[in-house]
């Protein structure tokens, strides 16, 4: 079978999309302070899966299988941005609040570092540009850039 253009650029996006997120994700939290409370690490771990199935699409057979799961986890993440975003929103209720982040400093018990951690709140966007939070971007660019993805893979179908 031979490989189209379709599926190629669908193949690159599956492996860009989330590798750019999550680089934008860590550039944010050790760049910016802007540390991850735990819904964010929930948008986090299905580009994590689609990363690793995006790679597989690379080497392994067949092709649009891996290509497709990685779109599955791009829109899953893209989801779960939707649900914190309307948790910062205040559209509806999160199931979590917050979470601390615990740093010891130097001559600090672990006790200590615990107790007097930052508290990340899951329901306060740290950050906003025109009014959108970073998990509202990540519905936003995870959701179209799934989208997209699965449209190529449905033109790469109808050539074959």
């Amino acid at each position: 079978m031979t490989e189209t253009s379709s599926l190629r650029m669908a193949q690159r996006l599956a492996l860009a999309v989330p590798a750019a997120l999550l680089a934008g994700a860590y550039v944010s939290q050790y760049g910016f302070d802007l540390y991850p409370c735990e819904m964010c690490w929930w948008q986090r771990w299905p580009h994590f899966a689609a990363l690793a199935f995006a790679l597989m699409g690379f080497f392994l057979a067949p092709k649009r299988l891996w290509v497709s799961l990685a779109a599955g986890g791009i829109l899953t993440s893209g989801l779960i941005g939707l649900f914190h975003a309307g948790v910062e929103y205040d559209w509806w209720r999160g199931l979590t609040s917050c979470t601390a982040i615990p740093q010891a400093a130097e001559g600090q018990s672990a006790l200590d570092a615990i107790m007097n951690a930052p508290v990340i709140r899951c329901d306060e966007a740290p950050w906003t540009f025109l009014g959108i939070s970073l998990a509202g971007f990540n519905f936003l660019i995870s959701t179209g850039a799934a989208l997209v993805i699965f449209n190529l893979l449905r033109k790469d179908a109808a050539k074959a």
